[in-house]
């Protein structure tokens, strides 16, 4: 593993642990060079993903990209980060089981939408805002009551 300060390409591992409930090992390595510290994760990749934007583009899936939008969403809430994980992780599992090698971006929206609807409903809503593009209150309104259980009233 290459050392991010120095780009040595010798690192030592000083601790190895299970991480995210024994689906990913995380390490702590070392550079003999510069005497930098940093950590890695290395996690079972089933299949190598590609996601199909609206416009079209393909671009490789990135588990840190779904992660940060998640923390987005989740941010200020008191939501424990264990959970968040917990919840990417079995976003990144069921693509990865679909047996699909090209998912649509929007398959991935609605694979968030319901993790958060179950972790915090301000989250839930927030993503919800920049997932199906709100425009006006009115939108808000209605995902609101979605939480609620009243999609059918109106």
């Amino acid at each position: 593993m290459r050392c991010p300060y120095c780009q040595s390409e010798d690192t030592q591992v000083k601790d190895s642990r299970p991480a995210e409930d024994g689906a990913a090992i995380r390490r702590r390595r070392v550079c003999p060079d510069c005497g930098g510290r940093f950590t890695t994760f290395e996690r079972v990749q089933l299949r190598d993903l590609v996601v199909l934007k609206k416009s079209g583009r393909k671009v490789p899936f990135d588990r840190d990209k779904l992660l940060r939008s998640v923390e987005i969403a989740v941010r200020k809430r008191n939501v424990d980060p264990e959970r968040i994980d917990r919840a990417v992780s079995g976003i990144v599992r069921q693509l990865e089981s679909s047996g699909e090698s090209e998912v649509v971006s929007g398959e991935i929206g609605r694979l968030v939408m319901e993790a958060l609807k179950s972790i915090d409903d301000v989250a839930y809503v927030r993503f919800a805002s920049v997932y199906r593009n709100f425009r006006e209150a009115k939108d808000f309104h209605d995902v609101l009551g979605e939480l609620r259980g009243d999609e059918d009233e109106e």
